[in-house]
């Protein structure tokens, strides 16, 4: 089996093109390729595409390679515009397809260009490397500008974190890890920053983005209130308290809030499978006669499980696995939260909730 392939983020592309951009207005000459320093020390070398110069500016791409991670912006062109600037020092602006914040709880303020702060210290060291003590008498403005950002955008929750006209500039490492567990529990933590700053009342953590439709569907909350946290019930919960949350709502499906309920807080399917047993147990619990029970233990999966209940065994069963999931959530919250757990069906039908604290 093949290993994955690294790709780099787009602070990453952003920082080469513009010491591409740096070099080429110095020397007066086409830059094919340039070396930058990551932030974890490392150098990585990138191809430029797109190589322009004149007196007074230049402007060089870079394509972003993802690696084997599944990335929207895999194949952007990330494009830097080097100025000679009236004053000393390295500016920093955004162009076409670069978002701009307009909510706070993000690393950016309201109002700046969607270019978070490592990307921002990768574009000014590389202008330092390239232009060295020319920065000493004129400074420059860097633009980074993506042309598809627009585009790209729509296909983010750029909008929802109220990154308005295109994509982030983004990366800590500058390397991109394919499926990373970074990416995903970053995207949790931005999404609860910016509901706690924008005043809601609660969180409301879905596993998924059907979950999240039908959950709108019953709290009447703004959009920001709504946080997608995939597998990672745990870090979305813990996260809940360092935000400062004080209550939740958990929103799922009867495999992953059946593995809450066990104590499972990373529910991915290769991790952990749902555990037929525990939720026979649960059913038992609950009163079901011994031969529905024998037919329960067999079950294929979770909803072949719920299948084999009539409608007011499901009513009794999955109000019972919100309610266990409920007190495990709330214990890994330190007790610090109230949490309501709901499970619904593929069509967004309720079929259970549970509520603790």
């Amino acid at each position: 089996m093949r290993s994955l392939r690294l790709g780099y983020t787009t602070g990453a592309c952003a920082a080469a093109a513009a010491k591409a951009a740096a070099l080429a207005l110095l020397s007066q000459g086409k830059v094919e390729e340039v070396e930058i320093v990551l932030p974890t020390g490392s150098k990585a070398n990138f191809e430029i595409r797109s190589c322009s110069f004149g007196k007074s500016e230049a402007v060089c791409s870079v394509v972003k390679d993802a690696g084997d991670d599944p990335d929207v912006t895999d194949g952007a062109e990330i494009c830097a515009r080097v100025e000679w600037g009236d004053r000393t020092g390295v500016t920093i602006e955004g162009g076409e397809g670069v978002g701009r914040v307009t909510k706070p709880g993000l690393e950016v303020p309201v109002g700046e260009p969607a270019i978070n702060p490592v990307p921002r210290r990768m574009i000014r060291k590389a202008i330092e490397e390239a232009l060295g003590e020319r920065l000493e008498d004129r400074g420059v403005k860097v633009t980074i500008f993506v042309p598809r950002g627009e585009e790209l955008a729509k296909k983010t929750l750029n909008s929802r974190l109220g990154i308005i006209g295109g994509i982030s500039i983004l990366g800590t490492t500058g390397i991109v890890v394919p499926y990373s567990e970074e990416a995903y529990t970053a995207c949790i933590s931005l999404g609860l920053g910016v509901a706690k700053a924008c005043g809601c009342p609660k969180a409301v953590l879905t596993t998924g983005r059907r979950s999240e439709r039908f959950a709108q569907r019953v709290f009447e909350l703004s959009e920001e209130c709504f946080v997608q946290m995939g597998d990672y019930v745990g870090y979305a919960i813990e996260e809940s308290v360092k935000k400062g949350f004080q209550e939740i709502v958990i929103w799922g499906m009867i495999g992953k809030i059946g593995k809450l309920a066990s104590g499972v807080f990373y529910t991915h399917a290769h991790s952990s499978p749902v555990d037929i047993g525990f939720l026979s147990d649960v059913a038992e619990s609950c009163g079901i006669e011994r031969g529905k029970l024998l037919e329960l233990r067999k079950a294929v999966g979770a909803h072949h499980f719920l299948r084999t209940l009539g409608e007011e065994e499901r009513r009794k069963v999955c109000e019972k696995i919100c309610l266990l999931a409920a007190e495990r959530a709330r214990e890994r919250s330190g007790f610090a939260l109230s949490v309501d757990v709901v499970i619904s069906d593929f069509k967004g039908n309720i079929l259970g909730r549970g509520r603790v604290g």
